[in-house]
């Protein structure tokens, strides 16, 4: 019998401490100063290309692993630098992600590059997929893509709202209705070249956390791209569209596609907020002192940090977990991965918010980062599924019903 084992391996250690030594030195050191500019920090996101932590390169090892741990692994330790700053950096990897899973190995080799940019010039890149009256609701996307045989074009006419990256990357990754009437199933993704005429984004959305990574609405009028830019390509796409007119259960649309496979790695994000926020309540807990001796010796204290360990390594284990089984293409007969994001992001903000009031008025100052990882935590129970809809998922995957 195999032995079975929890430790990580050499690869992953070193990779771990790689990380984690990145977001030390470079990462939570510039945080505090790049959430008041509310702007994309990009020297940061130049010195991560430097050191081979912004590449193809790197998420490709990343997935590589056949444990599936490598990227949640180093999600969580750049993102207990900082949210923002580690969106910056880790936010084109979901434009790539879409290339990767419904791409040709030709439209890998020709796009993904330019999702990136080089060292000397870093890129960023953007996954648009969400609507002003579609976010959950998938299947009533109205940006609609027609195409154009005479030329062998597709016109994209829409808008995306809350795009990261959107407006300032080369590449932008948009889905798209195709045929409206068989709703998500007639829905494509497409690769929108740098410099395509009709693609805009007005201005930067405001937010009340991740302010270093920039949000913004797309607009597209008349974005006529190459057929080469459909993903995957039309005589696939046509296949499926075929199946999905005769009823046929398709074998997945593009947006969703790409979110159960980041799911778990948005987990880990949010673990790295918490685990920060924890790990800083946990130290003050221990050095501030009232009516003569540290906090932490109050039984109130000690065990809401006790809770908190406890809630940050039990949603690591559920987004363990699901990595390992979507890398080993185990199916989520239960939502396991929508189970992992739910449990990290109501931890976040669980945990930040006892960080603050564990630092009580000091908690509320700027002078100490547990606000803005409080401001952070957020956004993981609303974007990539809200906790609502993980739940949604979860509860129809172990009823086999269609619950509403």
């Amino acid at each position: 019998m195999a032995e079975f084992s929890l430790d990580l391996n050499e690869e992953q250690r070193d990779l771990r401490d790689w990380v984690h030594g990145f977001a030390a030195e470079v990462v939570r050191p510039a945080a505090a100063e790049w959430d008041a500019r509310e702007e994309t920090p990009w020297p940061i996101i130049q010195e991560a290309a430097k050191v081979g932590l912004y590449g193809f390169e790197f998420l490709a090892t990343c997935w590589a692993d056949p444990t599936g741990l490598s990227l949640p692994i180093a999600s969580e330790e750049l993102f207990w630098g900082d949210a923002g700053i580690g969106l910056s950096i880790f936010g084109t990897s979901l434009a790539v992600a879409a290339i990767y899973g419904a791409g040709t190995p030709d439209q890998l080799v020709e796009w993904v590059p330019q999702c990136f940019g080089d060292v000397d010039q870093p890129a960023v890149a953007a996954f648009c997929t969400t609507e002003p009256e579609a976010g959950s609701d998938v299947g009533s996307m109205r940006t609609r893509a027609v195409y154009d045989a005479a030329t062998d074009e597709w016109v994209l006419n829409g808008q995306k709202a809350y795009a990261t990256n959107g407006g300032i990357a080369g590449v932008h990754v948009v889905t798209a209705s195709v045929e409206p009437d068989l709703g998500s199933r007639g829905q494509a993704a497409f690769v929108v070249p740098p410099g395509t005429p009709g693609l805009t984004a007005t201005r930067k959305l405001r937010k009340l956390g991740l302010r270093a990574s920039h949000t913004a609405d797309v607009f597209l009028d008349d974005v006529r791209v190459p057929g080469r830019c459909l993903l995957g390509g039309k005589e696939a796409l046509d296949e499926r569209l075929a199946r999905a007119r005769t009823g046929q259960r398709a074998s997945g649309q593009a947006a969703m596609r790409t979110f159960e496979l980041s799911r778990p790695t948005v987990g880990a994000q949010a673990l790295g907020v918490a685990r920060a926020a924890y790990e800083y309540a946990l130290d003050y807990a221990k050095e501030r002192v009232q009516f003569g001796r540290p906090i932490i010796e109050n039984q109130a204290v000690a065990f809401t940090l006790a809770d908190m360990k406890m809630e940050i390594d039990a949603a690591r284990l559920l987004v363990w977990r699901a990595s390992w089984m979507g890398r080993n293409n185990r199916p989520f007969t239960a939502g396991e991965g929508s189970m992992s994001k739910l449990k990290a992001g109501e931890v976040a903000v669980s945990v930040t918010d006892r960080a603050v009031q564990l630092l009580g008025g000091a908690g509320f100052l700027r002078d100490h980062p547990v606000e803005r990882w409080y401001r952070d935590a957020k956004i993981y129970t609303i974007f990539e599924g809200t906790s609502e809809i993980q739940r949604l998922v979860i509860s129809r995957a172990i009823s086999g019903m269609q619950i509403r």
